[in-house]
Order: structure tokens, then C-alpha cells, then sequence
């Protein structure tokens, strides 16, 4: 009798490990990172691949993993049931329920999901022999498991595709980041990526205000003089009105034609594109790489110039922003004190509420930049000294010229960095 109750003790605590195995391994399969075991694989690592072929075939896994753990579950209550009824009777049913449930639950299930999660992948490739062991074991059941869920597929479809949303990969991107697996400047890259086909050439262009452009006409010492004084490399050509560009120059060829002697910009003007404000700059990027040139030329709905974009400003929303020696470095956010700032109005708006921490619902505005904000918030042209409060934040216009803000001074409630907290 002595010996029967210790073999029936020793089978209960194989099936109890052997059911830590199967919930560990269950948990393995499912945290590990797949491109980090397909790296080991790229190697030549012979487990890598074996760990990385059962984790493509997960539901095959998952259906042995789930049949062998139900067996050593089940097999371990039975004998549990047994020694307990030989001991207490008929109270040994429920001192065995109430005590297998506990031990399963610590040493079955819990303990060994927290110890799998925390190294997934070493924990998968060990496991990797047994369990491809039992996948072959279960076939069989395996075969009928996937029948069955087949059958409930049909019967219960689903119209809904599974598709992966881009907050989703921003969230997937911030975990990475957040665990170590890409640095910030990688994770900044990958959101812009994510980003680039929501921005439309009107988001990104440098608006006809702003544009440095000239005349078929304009005399060669006034072109010169632009081209030493505003250190553009391209300047864009108009005839008779800005809403007519024909082309743009290139200050290289434009010197080198002055050194010929030659009397007019004709023979250099290179052709632009033009494009709709609301075309996306993915498109824009692929157009002006088939065209072979770095400027486009932005039409409104009546045909009229809204401005021009370049395939520096299109890299610039992938990369951050270039710089060249001849840049001037504009500081669009100017501290004057702990709660007070300038700011060019010529900054994009999405960039100033991030900076201030300012919440922004997705159809509130129609403006890209602070100063058309600052004129849809206003209701007129802004003039210095206008002024007006949002989420708590005091905004005054304290230069202003050619209808339009240029620099706004902000004044916040408390310091920047407890107010966007």
C-alpha cells in the first residue's frame, strides 16, 4: 500500500510538470519575438529554425500544447481523487478538487507563465525537442482539432478582417522603444514613416507669401543680387503674375551663364511640376523623382500659385530637417521666461501644440500654420497687439505685417513643463 501511494504521488508531480511545461511553453510561443529567433536562424543555428517553424505553425502547436496539458491535468486529478478518497472517504472529492486546484493553478499555470514570459525566446528554442516530440505525438487529435475548427469557422464567420491599424503600429512602435529594442531616434523615423501618407502637399509647402521668386524680365544684377543675399540654390520663374510660374532656375547654372555672358534666363529655366494642394506626399515624392527634378509648384482650385514644395521639404518629414552651410537656423520657440515664449508664426500648428502640450481634436482646424490659427481664432486679419485665450493660455500678436501674424507671444498659466504633464 506504502509503495502504491508513493508511485501515485511521484506520477502527480510528472503531470504537475509536465503541466508547467506545456502552460510555459503555451506562453513562450506566444510573447517570444519571431524576428530575433529568425535572426538565430539566419545564422545557422539548427534550433533557431526548429524553435521558428513551430512558431509558424502556432495553431498546430497550440492544439498539442492544449491537448497535452489537459491530459496531464485531468490524469493528475484522477490519481489525486483516488489517494484522497482512500484517506478521507467521501470528503477525499473535495480535499482533491480544493487542493489539485491550488497546486495547478502556483505550479502548473501561473509560476511557470511568469518565469516563460520573462525570456521567451531562450525558454521556446529549449522546449523546441520536446514539443515538436509531442506535436508529432497528437497528430492524430491534431488533425481532427483542426476539422473541428474548420467546421466552427464556417458556422460562425466573421465579416470582420484582421487587419493592422496604424495606431496599432504606433503602439507597437512604442513598446519597442519603451523596451529597449529600438532607440528613440529609430522609433522617431519608423512614426514618420507610418505618418508620411497622411500629409498632403498642403501641409509641407512654403506658401506664396513667403516665396522668393522672379520675373522672365527681372534684370541679371537684380537675380544676382537674390541669389548672394537669400542663399536659395533655386530660385522659381514667373511671367507677368506669381500665378504663372513657368520654371525655376538653378543658381549653378544661372552663375556659369552669366560667366558665358549670356543676356537672358530663357535658355536655363528648368521645367516644374504642378499639383494639387490636397495630392499626398508619397505621391509627390514618386512624381518628382520621375520627373527628375526637386521642385514642385502647388496650384490652388482656381489655378492660382498656394506655393511651392521641394524634395528637401518631403525628406524633411521623414528624416527631421536638413541643414546645409547656408541655412539660416530659424528658432521657432523662443524662451523669454519660465511661463513666457515667442513664436514665429511661421511654425506648423501641429508643432506648436505639441511643444505646449495642447490638446487638438482631428477636424478643429482648417489652418497648418500658427498664423492662419491665429487668424481663424481671431476672425480678421491679426494686427500687433490682438489677442485671445486658449485652454488657458494667453496668445497676443506682437508683430504682425503683409496680412498676417509673424510673432506671437505666449504666456502660460504655470511653467511648460508641469503644464504638459
Amino acid at each position: 500500500m506504502g509503495e502504491q501511494l508513493a508511485l501515485q504521488i511521484l506520477l502527480i508531480l510528472v503531470f504537475i510538470l509536465m503541466s508547467a511545461f506545456f502552460s510555459a511553453s503555451e506562453t513562450a510561443f506566444t510573447t517570444l519575438n519571431k524576428i530575433r529567433i529568425k535572426s538565430l536562424a539566419n545564422t545557422g543555428d539548427e534550433r533557431a529554425v526548429a524553435t521558428l517553424r513551430l512558431a509558424d505553425n502556432y495553431d498546430n502547436l497550440l492544439s498539442s500544447i492544449l491537448i497535452g496539458n489537459n491530459i496531464v491535468n485531468i490524469a493528475g486529478a484522477s490519481i489525486a481523487t483516488t489517494i484522497f478518497t482512500n484517506l478521507c472517504g467521501s470528503a477525499g472529492i473535495t480535499i482533491s478538487t480544493v487542493v489539485m486546484t491550488v497546486v495547478v493553478l502556483i505550479f502548473g499555470e501561473i509560476s511557470p507563465k511568469f518565469l516563460a514570459k520573462e525570456h521567451p525566446e531562450s525558454f521556446a528554442m529549449s522546449a523546441t525537442p520536446a514539443l515538436l516530440f509531442f506535436v508529432m505525438l497528437f497528430t492524430p487529435l491534431n488533425f481532427l482539432s483542426a476539422g473541428l475548427k474548420k467546421l466552427l469557422s464556417h458556422l460562425f464567420q466573421s465579416k470582420s478582417e484582421k487587419k493592422v491599424t496604424q495606431e496599432e503600429l504606433m503602439t507597437f512602435v512604442d513598446e519597442a522603444q519603451n523596451n529597449g529594442g529600438i532607440d528613440e531616434h529609430n522609433g522617431e523615423l519608423i512614426r514618420s514613416a507610418i505618418e508620411f501618407n497622411d500629409l498632403d502637399a498642403n501641409d509641407i509647402l512654403t506658401p506664396r507669401v513667403n516665396l522668393v521668386a522672379i520675373d522672365c524680365s527681372t534684370p541679371l544684377p537684380k537675380i544676382t543680387e537674390i541669389f548672394l543675399n537669400m542663399n536659395y540654390s533655386r530660385l522659381p520663374v514667373y511671367k507677368d503674375s506669381i500665378d504663372n510660374i513657368v520654371g525655376m532656375i538653378h543658381e549653378k547654372d544661372y552663375f556659369r551663364a552669366l560667366y558665358r555672358g549670356e543676356t537672358s534666363i530663357s535658355p536655363i529655366i528648368q521645367k516644374v511640376s504642378y499639383v494639387g494642394t490636397g495630392m499626398k506626399i508619397s505621391d509627390l515624392l514618386r512624381l518628382l523623382q520621375q520627373v527628375k527634378t526637386q521642385m514642385a509648384v502647388v496650384v490652388d482650385e482656381f489655378g492660382g500659385t498656394e506655393g511651392i514644395v521641394t524634395m528637401e521639404d518631403i525628406l524633411e518629414e521623414l528624416v527631421g530637417d536638413i541643414w546645409d552651410e547656408h541655412d539660416e537656423v530659424i528658432d521657432y520657440f523662443k524662451k523669454i521666461d519660465e511661463c513666457t515664449y515667442e513664436v514665429n508664426c511661421a511654425v506648423n500648428l501641429d508643432d506648436m501644440f505639441d511643444f505646449f502640450g495642447l490638446k487638438k481634436s482631428e477636424d478643429e482646424f482648417d489652418s497648418v500654420t500658427v498664423s492662419g490659427w491665429i487668424m481663424e481664432r481671431l476672425g480678421k486679419i491679426p494686427a500687433a497687439g490682438d489677442s485671445f485665450e486658449f485652454q488657458k493660455i494667453r496668445f497676443t500678436v506682437k508683430k504682425a505685417a503683409a496680412r498676417r501674424a509673424i510673432i506671437v507671444l505666449i504666456q502660460l498659466p504655470e511653467p511648460l513643463h508641469e503644464a504638459s504633464e
